[in-house]
């Protein structure tokens, strides 16, 4: 039951997380920092190159999402157990959004000329991350 529970929060949580500022960049330290959140960042990337937009928009939306979803449908009895090989799959695919921040505030840190920061949004967006492979790890072990 806590698994429904919190699977079904992670529905709301998502979009909130997505929306919600990861950090705050800057170029020098006397100007104001600019916040970035997953949405802001992938309409740059759109922006600039397409492909690669939408690429990171399929693992940092739709495949943690379709897995929630999926999962969501497992716990109701919706969707059979044996879905859930594919489920784990995605949320494979969902990891990645999670190295390309680690990647972008590595680089941005190591660059020296700007400044950035962390922000809300970046925890509430590694504590869904993290919520999901908790609740895909249990429905995986429980018997059904």
């Amino acid at each position: 039951m806590i698994l429904r529970a919190l699977n079904l929060a992670l529905l709301v949580l998502y979009p909130i997380a997505w929306a919600a500022p990861l950090m705050r960049a800057g170029l020098l330290p006397l100007f104001g920092l600019e916040e970035i959140s997953v949405l802001t960042g992938l309409q740059s990337l759109w922006a600039s190159d397409i492909f690669l937009g939408l690429v990171v928009t399929l693992f940092a939306l739709f495949a943690p999402y379709i897995k929630t979803i999926g999962l969501s449908l497992v716990h109701f009895d919706l969707l059979s157990r044996r879905a859930l090989p594919v489920l784990s799959f995605l949320g494979k695919l969902a990891m990645a959004d999670i190295f390309l921040i680690a990647l972008y505030i590595t680089l941005s840190k190591g660059i020296g000329v700007g400044r950035i920061e962390t922000a809300w949004g970046l925890y509430l967006f590694t504590g869904c991350i993290l919520a999901s492979i908790f609740v895909s790890w249990r429905t995986e072990q429980s018997d059904g």
